[in-house]
């Protein structure tokens, strides 16, 4: 006799997002780490099995299709125009990954504070972040005419990453914040520091702290 699957009062997941949503719900009930595989399947209505089809590990459900999401933002800046400032395009296409609907906001930001909340996801988030340092240092080092690898092209992929942390770091604090005005605004600020720093180290040695 075939064993019957769990009962649930949710309605079968028949696609990818649907599951996503039931986990999504279940993460914010329960917490992460408290909610198993086998739960998730149970409430969605389908098999273990099937969950993994969906999703190689639990993590990949707050993380999304990041793979093809990263393969599509690096075919972007192939084919992003050279005569626009570097930093502009890098800001625009860090809104073109992060594109929520509206009617999407309060679970992007529900995903995200469950992500900074959660050790093993946040660690999970930095190796995806290193994956996204990578691309735009390619793109920098295509611009700059550097190496990938130089520190040209790595210093301007991780202070476009500062500037989208910050971003996205105030926009968590507040729900009224506009996320895509606070990308602008930080990546400007990256603008504005170049423009204002001392092109040459100061002269002289520093003072310790220690001195009269």
């Amino acid at each position: 006799m075939t064993p019957s699957r769990p009962k649930s009062n949710r309605p079968f997941a028949s696609s990818r997002a649907a599951v996503e949503k039931v986990a999504l719900e279940l993460f914010a009930e329960r917490g992460f780490d408290d909610t198993p595989v086998e739960e998730i399947a149970a409430a969605a209505g389908i098999s273990r099995r099937t969950f993994f089809r969906y999703f190689p590990t639990k993590a990949d459900v707050l993380f999304g299709e990041f793979d093809v999401l990263m393969d599509g933002l690096d075919a972007w800046f192939d084919e992003a125009p050279d005569d626009q400032p570097m930093f502009a395009v890098i800001a625009e296409a860090t809104m073109r990954f992060n594109r929520i609907h509206t009617d999407g906001l309060v679970a992007h930001r529900e995903r995200m504070k469950l992500i900074l909340q959660t050790p093993a996801l946040r660690a999970n988030g930095v190796l995806r972040q290193e994956e996204w340092v990578g691309v735009i240092a390619r793109y920098a080092a295509r611009r700059l005419g550097v190496a990938e690898g130089s520190l040209e092209a790595q210093l301007a992929a991780q202070l476009s990453i500062g500037a989208a942390n910050a971003a996205y770091d105030q926009w968590l604090r507040g729900e009224e914040r506009d996320l895509a005005e606070l990308v602008d605004r930080s990546f400007a600020m990256i603008e504005t520091l170049s423009r204002t720093a001392p092109a040459e180290p100061r002269s002289g040695k520093r003072r310790s702290a220690s001195a009269s």
